[in-house]
């Protein structure tokens, strides 16, 4: 049955294989359940309400995903937008969560209207193939990027921005001990690799994690509770119910016209005038333009790591991909939580083996499970998963060997694509400063009948919404 569902032999991988590839992905994106109602709830959105709701439309975009397109992708609340939508939509414009997550529902709408035409398949295949190699390894550098900061290994600096944790000026039993257990993570999981060991990643975090447990019961890791949490689940039907109590108010909450207000200058709008209003267009244009290009930029650089892109760069049944990624985003929206996107932590789970929607179904099932064992999933600290997105990220740093590194006009903006990622923390700003790159080398050096006319309209576009924006 599997077989014929998922086409594991044409795949060339099995269904151990898959299982494993779902539960690494799931494990290093678990964070999300506990991070995405931290910065929700900010904004007013009941915490246990976000929760479930975090899960659930996870839950719904990969099956979806599986189902569509086949393919491991795995989908949840995607950072940044969450963050956007807490401090920007919400904090600082003054507007209520209902109508910020309206938003987000209408840009749902929108992408998936979208997908329906050929316009989002377009612009996928009219980006070069040396810029899908380098958002592959941009999004690799990306994702370490944020596994250093994550495990403490690289801190803030006010002199050069950012630097190498200092053991002797940090206390050791919280990010001291922190980052060392990451580092001997990232060890363990290159000479397991070395080795050739299949599991690698998912042994490496597990390693990771029964370290830290063997730390906190010797007292070398102390949880402070703010930052960094117990490593031993504690099971607790309270905060279950409590949760879903929450999810009872952020289910459908964007759906009653009198909850969507907007505070301002000691005033108070609300209703259907607040939908009619440019800030609507603005906020919702804010959402749908990055999460276009975070989704593009994902589905490229996973891709081309599993190896799904055919000789002309294009991603075949992507057509259910984007079904499944704007369906995801309203559904969510529904639930209660922000847009809903494919992960680039779906990345774990192909270096793992994974290359089927088996998968995905693996992870969305955690993710169901994760609503009533929420206990276990949610004390995976950010040290333990580290070493996993690192070693993703040393893998699809592989896909620009392959570059013309002697033409200028295919290496430059491909260079500028994977360093814009990291350093401005943004998959979209990457991609976007690639493709204004890309066409203005090759336009004034000869070559611009051989740039795609999307290319050109996109660059118009992006300069415009740096301008304007």
């Amino acid at each position: 049955m599997l077989e014929r569902l998922f086409h594991l032999r044409e795949n060339k991988t099995t269904v151990r294989t898959e299982l494993l590839a779902g539960l690494t992905t799931f494990m290093t994106m678990a964070y999300i359940l506990a991070v995405n109602p931290e910065i929700l709830c900010e904004g007013g959105i009941p915490r246990g309400g976000v929760f479930i709701a975090t899960a659930l439309a996870a839950v719904v975009g990969t099956v979806l995903m599986a189902v569509f397109s086949n393919y491991p992708f795995v989908l949840a609340p995607g950072m940044g937008l969450n963050a956007f939508l807490t401090w920007s939509v919400i904090k600082i414009m003054g507007y209520s969560w209902q109508f910020a997550l309206l938003a987000v529902f209408v840009e749902g709408l929108l992408f998936f209207l979208l997908s329906v035409t050929p316009i989002r398949q377009t612009i996928f295949e009219s980006i070069p193939t040396s810029i899908k190699k380098a958002v592959s390894a941009g999004i690799g550098l990306f994702i370490c990027f944020i596994a250093l900061q994550n495990a403490h290994i690289v801190v803030e600096s006010s002199a050069t921005l950012v630097d190498s944790v200092n053991f002797r000026s940090v206390p050791f039993q919280t990010q001291g001990i922190s980052a060392i257990l990451a580092l001997v993570g990232t060890l363990a999981v290159g000479i397991m690799l070395a080795l050739r060991l299949k599991g690698a990643i998912l042994f490496g975090i597990l390693l990771t994690w029964i370290l830290g447990m063997i730390a906190q019961a010797a007292g070398i890791y102390v949880p402070d509770y703010q930052t960094y949490f117990p490593l031993y689940p504690k099971f607790s039907f309270a905060g279950i119910s409590e949760a879903f109590e929450g999810f009872s108010e952020t289910f459908g909450g964007i759906f009653d016209p009198k909850a969507w207000t907007h505070a301002a200058d000691g005033t108070i709008k609300e209703g259907w005038s607040l939908v009619l209003s440019m800030d609507f267009f603005v906020v919702m244009f804010a959402l749908f333009f990055v999460d276009l290009f975070d989704t593009l930029g994902t589905l490229i650089g996973v891709s081309m790591k599993a190896g799904f892109l055919d000789r002309q760069g294009r991603l075949p049944r992507i057509s259910g991909a984007l079904y499944a990624d704007s369906i995801a985003t309203s559904v969510g929206a529904v639930f209660g939580t922000s847009t809903t996107t494919t992960f680039v932590e779906s990345a774990s789970g192909v270096a793992a083996g994974g290359r089927t929607g088996l998968t995905g179904l693996t992870a969305a099932a955690l993710f169901l499970l994760s609503i009533f064992l929420a206990p276990v999933f949610l004390v995976i600290p950010s040290f333990a998963t580290a070493p996993a997105l690192i070693i993703v990220g040393y893998e699809m740093i592989s896909s620009i060997v392959d570059l013309d590194w002697k033409d200028a006009r295919e290496s430059l903006p491909a260079f500028i694509t994977l360093a814009w990622m990291p350093f401005t923390y943004s998959i979209s700003d990457g991609i976007m400063f690639g493709i204004i790159s890309y066409t203005v080398v090759n336009a004034l050096s000869g070559r611009a009948r051989k740039v795609s006319p999307i290319m050109y309209v996109l660059t118009v576009v992006f300069i415009a919404k740096y301008a304007l924006i």
